[in-house]
């Protein structure tokens, strides 16, 4: 088995763990530390970008997510304030109960056709297929500012909303 394969194995375990981990109690319960498990999964999710020599992706999603998202979730967790008696421990209902068999019943399909599709699988050669550029910032850069020039705009404006929505929500709640 190769480097790259315990590596890939590693890093995806540890993202598939810190994901569990953002929602699953006790560490789902508190905001804050799922707040920075959810950090986790980001950070091994740029880790497994650089595996796939996506170099670009991985320093947008370090940046990005774990740099500037995460810190509006946690000023938004710090502003919400929250007692300790409103983070007590949670009830088991039967609700609850059925949604973790639907997911691990997901996760092991899952599991099975990731399997079954990856019996055959062969690594594609990008220099062959003639995309030796395909992710670079050049091409990255020319098509956010061409062809996806809209969404983009989109986007900010949805993150300056949301932004918005926190402040306002956060002050409705110290007043009341």
């Amino acid at each position: 088995m190769s480097f790259e394969a315990i590596a890939f194995y590693v890093l995806s375990a540890g993202a598939i763990i810190s994901a569990f981990c953002v929602v699953v109690p006790p560490m789902g319960r508190n905001p804050l530390h799922a707040a920075l498990s959810l950090l986790l999964t980001l950070f091994f999710v740029a880790c497994l970008f650089v595996l796939l020599s996506a170099h670009l992706l991985a320093v947008l999603q370090i940046l990005v997510y774990v740099g500037a998202v995460m810190v509006l979730f946690v000023f938004v967790v710090m502003l919400l304030n929250l007692q300790p008696e409103e983070l007590k421990g949670a009830k088991i209902t039967p609700w609850k109960v059925l949604g973790v068999a639907l997911a691990l019943v997901f996760l092991a399909k899952s599991l099975v056709a990731v399997a079954v599709a990856t019996q055959d699988f062969l690594p594609v050669n990008l220099e062959a297929v003639g995309k030796s550029d395909f992710g670079s910032v050049k091409v990255v850069g020319k098509e956010l500012v061409t062809t996806y020039l809209f969404p983009f705009e989109l986007a900010s404006i949805l993150l300056l909303v949301a932004i918005l929505g926190g402040v306002l929500i956060a002050r409705r709640h110290k007043r009341g």
